[in-house]
């Protein structure tokens, strides 16, 4: 789930959320006219007439529940007028199963959670139909307690930075380096991805996009320059999660013990399996095992790498080395 603080233009970028709720729009748009221009649509939709034609060509694919095995939307835009039949079970009220409704309305009240968040009384409102309205399946959610880990003064600045188009300095901790860094950014957006709250914004350091999680900030000072986001500069569509394994990646092999288990918490994990009495074992991948190696000798008796062979071997012998140092005091 993300929240953003930049809008986009006609024809920029979009992630698969917006693409998914355009389509959601597009048919009963289209059913409520008859028919509909291309450039007409287009425009309504902020969207060029290309992209329009993509949204159209994915919606053949679309199938609708009804009683019927098969039930797909027809429709045609041939001549540059689109018309939509065979949709009308996408009229139908929505309901929500228990653990849907739960979903949604944790993921809610977990952006409600958020500091000096803007148009919060909307948001109340939406939470309070919802609940409403699913009724007994809304009582699930109620049992689970949800805290945002933005720091409210950080969150507060950035806003503002975002507002007014400024430059923001960090110092930001990066773990995969186990090193702090200084940097200048130009802020695009607020993100809240998998309970983290994120800055996304053009790194003059790394001259890209980058996401900034807000509890690696240890400090931040907004700048009298004004943000200049290049042109090229696209939003990163987070929806299928923050991780981005590389073929080149090294697979890493923990195991845990349960006063470890925050490893799995805190480094994005191809896998996580329990192992019994609070063990875990995880596997993770990284294009540099330096960090895993001093990540190793900080879990001490808290965990220990089981693969890949050499690299355990590695944090064996800097082990070793690290107890000799002892025997020569």
């Amino acid at each position: 789930m993300n929240t953003t603080a930049a809008g986009k233009g006609k024809g920029a970028s979009t992630t698969s959320t917006d693409r998914l709720g355009r389509l959601l729009a597009l048919v009963p748009y289209v059913i409520s006219r008859d028919s509909v221009a291309l450039e007409e649509a287009a425009a309504a939709f902020g969207v060029t007439e290309k992209q329009l034609i993509d949204d159209l060509n994915l919606l053949w694919c679309v199938e609708l529940r009804a009683p019927d095995p098969y039930c797909p939307i027809d429709l045609s835009y041939e001549g540059g007028e689109i018309i939509v039949t065979e949709a009308e079970s996408i009229a139908r009220p929505l309901r929500l199963k228990v653990d849907e409704a739960s979903a949604l309305l944790v993921a809610l009240r977990m952006l409600a959670g958020i500091p000096d968040l803007q148009d919060r009384d909307a948001l109340s409102r939406v939470i309070a139909k919802l609940e409403a309205a699913a009724g007994a399946a809304a009582a699930v959610s109620s049992q689970v307690a949800v805290e945002v880990d933005a720091r409210g003064e950080t969150l507060g600045l950035l806003r503002g930075a975002i507002g007014a188009g400024r430059r923001v300095h960090l110092s930001y901790y990066v773990p995969a380096r186990d090193e702090n860094t200084e940097r200048d950014v130009d802020p695009m957006r607020l993100l809240v991805v998998e309970g983290n709250t994120y800055l996304e914004g053009w790194c003059r350091r790394a001259e890209a996009v980058r996401l900034f999680r807000l509890d690696r900030v240890s400090g931040l000072t907004v700048l009298d320059t004004p943000a200049e986001v290049p042109a090229g500069a696209e939003p990163r569509d987070v929806d299928a999660g923050l991780f981005r394994p590389s073929p080149g990646d090294v697979r890493v092999t923990l195991e845990l013990t349960p006063q470890g288990r925050w490893v799995a918490d805190y480094y994005p994990c191809d896998s996580v399996e329990e192992l019994g009495e609070g063990r875990l074992r995880i596997v993770l991948r990284t294009p540099d095992t330096r960090w895993v190696r001093g990540l190793a000798m900080r879990l001490g008796d808290q965990g220990r790498i089981t693969a890949p062979a050499d690299l355990a071997g590695a944090v064996r012998a800097d082990a070793a080395r690290a107890l000799a140092q002892y025997d020569t005091v």
